[in-house]
């Protein structure tokens, strides 16, 4: 997981002249700003800030409720580890209190010294760079498992966790996702905290000729076939000692499963063409954007052989779920492929935040990459454009007359509720429910209905 380094200030105060004043106070510091709520959230998705400064008392709402609690909570949603300095008034020390234990870092009271506020802000970054360098060696320690993957959302993070705990077992593990979730990616973090000294080798089912795949699996003897000039290592064979991911494993064809199954249950094989059993010693990843259970009942796929490969199941989030990642993988693959074509690192605009987190990603993460490459090579500025990502600026855009089904938008305003509740309270069921006002059997009920796991 990873962050954006020499992360901005964000000022958050709705006193424009306060405002100049406070960015001309902390000119030492790169910063952005923000006047109420809405631009603070779109500010903070925009610059990924390391620490905010926020004044408390910005104007309540209709309700009366302080715009500065809600903007805090909205902040600390986006990313729990931001450094986040409320400006309260003199006699204001209680709601001071309170947004500590909202998890605020520090309070200061107004008028703020400004030689006190930088050296607030200045600490502030020091803990959060020192939080990020151990989290970094933390990582490194596990053989860099995450290196590959940027993600905030606590469900992509749970099953980080897992496959933390995982990868050093020897325990065949089935990655279920949608094509492009990153199941090789996890898949080789798998291999990378296994200590396993042989090679990860990757291979995928569905796009080799079933003629061909045995062979491609197991290898094969001289003269086994017609142009089989000399014996040949399979795929299994080469990742003797390491780790096998049989990426797409619900398309193995059903006489494959059985060869397949005879390997995991007595982890020797036999070449195309050979007499002679070789042991071997793999780990084995499967992983696969079909329903197993569902292939299981149509005959199409071995009870037996999921139940060898299913010794651990992961699901993977499709990139719809994940709160708050769009915009951030947006950013990390805008930094990578501008650095690659050496051009100045663009910033995404606010229509291009916008248009990121309202479309539904069908091809998640190799959808975002290819777009936001194409992006980078078409933006004509230092900054990239709905229109640079081909894609609309908001839904209310929309001339597509589905958009405008109730049922549609009914659906999707249930979905993104559902998932705002289950990030906010780190996947808790019960704790989400209480959040959405429904009762924990209805919440499961939704879930099920929109397809969220």
């Amino acid at each position: 997981m990873n962050t954006p380094r020499h992360a901005p200030l964000l000022i958050v105060e709705d006193d424009l002249a306060l405002q100049k004043q406070l960015k001309w106070s902390l000119d030492r510091f790169e910063s952005v700003t923000a006047d109420d709520v809405a631009s603070a959230v779109l500010q903070f998705r925009r610059h990924n800030p390391a620490v905010v400064t926020m004044d408390l008392g910005l104007p309540p709402d209709r309700d009366s409720v302080s715009e500065g609690f809600k903007c805090l909570e909205k902040l600390l949603e986006l990313d729990p580890g931001v450094k986040v300095i409320v400006l309260t008034g003199q006699n204001d020390q209680g709601n001071a209190l309170r947004a500590i234990r909202m998890g605020a870092y520090d309070f200061l009271a107004k008028p703020v010294d400004p030689d006190v506020l930088s050296l607030t802000v200045e600490r502030a970054y020091r803990l959060y760079e020192l939080q990020q360098e151990n989290r970094r060696l933390q990582m490194q320690q596990s053989s860099d498992v995450f290196s590959g993957l940027v993600t905030r959302d606590p469900g992509m993070q749970r099953v980080c966790r897992m496959i933390e705990k995982v990868a050093p077992s020897d325990a065949t593990v089935l990655l279920l996702g949608e094509s492009g979730t990153g199941k090789e990616v996890l898949a080789q973090g798998v291999h990378d905290a296994s200590k396993r000294k042989g090679r990860f080798v990757a291979i995928n089912c569905a796009a080799i000729p079933e003629t061909l795949l045995e062979s491609e699996l197991f290898g094969y003897e001289k003269g086994a076939f017609t142009g089989a000039t000399k014996s040949t290592l399979g795929k299994i064979e080469t990742a003797n000692g390491g780790t096998l991911m049989l990426d797409e494993i619900g398309d193995l064809p059903m006489p494959l499963q059985a060869k397949l199954l005879r390997f995991l249950q007595e982890r020797v094989i036999e070449r195309v063409g050979g007499r002679q059993e070789i042991p071997i010693d793999v780990r084995v990843v499967g992983a696969t954007h079909q329903d197993l259970k569902a292939r299981i009942v149509d005959g199409r796929f071995r009870e037996d052989l999921y139940y060898r490969l299913a010794e651990i199941v992961v699901d993977i989030p499709p990139l719809r779920e994940r709160l708050g990642d769009p915009v951030l993988l947006a950013h990390a693959f805008a930094r990578r492929f501008a650095t690659e074509m050496r051009r100045p690192v663009p910033t995404l605009a606010d229509d291009a935040v916008h248009a990121l987190e309202a479309h539904r990603w069908p091809g998640n993460v190799r959808e975002l990459q290819n777009i936001v490459k194409r992006a980078v090579i078409m933006a004509d500025e230092d900054r990239i454009t709905a229109a640079d990502l081909g894609l609309r600026a908001s839904p209310s855009d929309a001339s597509d007359d589905n958009d405008l089904d109730l049922r549609t938008v009914r659906e999707n305003a249930e979905r993104h509720a559902v998932i705002t509740a289950l990030a906010r309270t780190d996947g808790n069921i019960v704790k989400a429910a209480e959040v959405l006002g429904v009762s924990r059997p209805t919440l499961y009920d939704l879930m099920n209905r929109l397809q969220i796991r």
